[in-house]
């Protein structure tokens, strides 16, 4: 990649996106795409096409979710399951049709069984249930996974999912609920 390379940074304002973009900058990359969630709602598919439109990415990391503690997962997996998964399938799908060069899409440790080995292989993928509190949020992770190896294997593209094993630091959010 060349360092005037359009770069889009989906999540730009959280925890791993900012950090993304930090590093980013400061290893000189200086055309780096960034919309909030109002400028792009990226749960809404012709929203994400028009972005990728205007700007034609080479390269997109895929830092966007909906996050939330415990509380949140367990009260709301409908939003999480809904929201990522929409998230992961219209930006892969997208940058499929765009002819995006290479995609980052950040997984979760969370789509390990439960009762998984220590440490954990990466074989472990789907050979248990998940930690039940949130298990929507990592169905929704486990789908962005197989999207890029399904795109992968049919369409030769060169989309890889990334597993952060745990995340903490600037821009965490921490709320007592959610």
């Amino acid at each position: 990649m060349e360092l005037n390379d359009p770069i889009y940074v989906a999540g730009h304002r959280g925890l791993v996106g900012s950090a993304v973009v930090k590093k980013l900058t400061a290893l000189g990359y200086c055309n780096l795409i960034l919309r909030s969630s109002q400028e792009c709602d990226l749960t809404r598919q012709a929203q994400v096409e028009d972005l990728f439109a205007e700007t034609k990415p080479r390269a997109v990391i895929v830092a966007a979710a909906k996050v939330g503690g415990i509380y949140a997962n367990q009260t709301y997996p409908a939003e999480f399951i809904y929201q990522n998964g929409v998230i992961a399938s219209h930006v892969i799908h997208t940058a499929y049709q765009s002819g995006v060069e290479r995609l980052i899409y950040l997984g979760s440790s969370c789509i390990y069984p439960r009762d998984s080995s220590q440490p954990i292989p990466e074989s472990a993928l789907l050979s248990g249930p998940l930690e039940p509190t949130n298990r929507a949020y990592a169905v929704a992770k486990i789908l962005g996974i197989e999207l890029c190896r399904s795109y992968n294997a049919q369409y030769g593209t060169r989309f890889l999912a990334v597993m952060p094993t745990n995340l903490y630091g600037p821009n965490d959010t921490y709320h007592p609920e959610n």
